[in-house]
């Protein structure tokens, strides 16, 4: 019985699509190298597709001979041809051969079996490559990154009264609770206070500017909305809330928070927890608060 040798698995791919290109070459009888004839247009064939691609070449013979010769000769046929045309034109990374001797459809014209057969793709034809050749491409996988820990500082060295430096103890689980908040979402600003009628902040609010700082440092994807609110009055007629907000974005921006990543807004008594007038210093003390929108946060 005759064999059929095959050097890997030419159709994977169905090559017999419209835009897939053949070309041929014809070899003598019992020969494995190229007529002059053929070698020209061979050579020719490789200057006009020099930005072409080749998909697979099969080799064959007639059927004169033994099996085992036939299968051999179109090998070498295969090989001849793929040497000449390797550094000319590109080839697919998994490009296969196949010699299949004579075990193929039969000419009546012998002439016409001892050939070899390139498969190849035009330039205008490159980017649909694997839509030609019926090849589903596999979606990228996403990259993922691991989110390292961030590590926040317990204490902080920062400027006093008259010049002299300080220590500031930093709430840390607050640190981490703000910089988990999703992008949406408020957070209040604990012990966030002012002196009577102003916006400035006192001492004892210190640390809380500072918590927010570092969380703004360590997540530069972090943008918000400082929004301020007053209590114990039935309107905010110096817009103590707005300029008490702000207060806290300039803290940031001339700490060296990015200006573009902070908004600030005043809504006086409009938004109050508890009804006003209020009726326990408590209630007082929840509506004159500072929250802090998240805006953004890729985490």
């Amino acid at each position: 019985m005759k064999r059929l040798l095959s050097f890997g698995v030419l159709f994977l791919f169905p090559l017999l699509t419209a835009a897939q290109e053949q070309f041929s070459v014809y070899f003598d009888s019992n020969k494995s190298e190229l007529t002059k004839k053929e070698t020209d247009k061979l050579a020719r064939w490789m200057v006009a597709n020099h930005e072409s691609k080749i998909l697979a070449i099969n080799g064959y013979t007639d059927e004169d001979g033994t099996s085992g010769y036939n299968d051999t000769l179109a090998q070498r046929r295969v090989d001849y041809v793929y040497a000449a045309v390797k550094n000319s034109v590109k080839t697919r990374e998994d490009f296969k051969t196949h010699s299949f001797g004579e075990l193929h459809k039969q000419s009546a014209n012998k002439a016409e079996n001892r050939k070899v057969t390139l498969y190849f793709l035009q330039k205008q034809d490159l980017h649909r490559e694997n839509e030609i050749l019926g090849i589903k491409e596999e979606a990228p996988k996403p990259v993922v990154t691991e989110k390292k820990d961030i590590t926040y500082p317990e204490k902080v060295t920062v400027q006093g009264p008259g010049g002299r430096e300080e220590e500031l103890a930093l709430d840390v689980s607050f640190m981490k609770q703000v910089a988990a908040t999703p992008a949406g979402q408020k957070i209040v600003l604990p012990n966030m206070n002012f002196y009577e009628n102003t916006f400035g902040i006192m001492p004892d609010s210190r640390p809380r500017l500072f918590e927010l700082l570092e969380v703004m440092k360590a997540n530069p994807g972090i943008k918000i909305k400082v929004q301020g609110h007053v209590c114990c009055m039935t309107a905010d007629r110096k817009n103590l809330s707005r300029d008490r907000a702000k207060a806290i974005v300039m803290f940031l921006s001339t700490s060296g928070i990015e200006r573009s990543r902070m908004t600030f807004e005043g809504f006086g008594v409009s938004q109050p927890l508890y009804p006003i007038p209020e009726k326990t210093p408590e209630e007082r003390e929840a509506n004159r608060r500072v929250e802090v929108l998240i805006v953004e946060n890729p985490s």
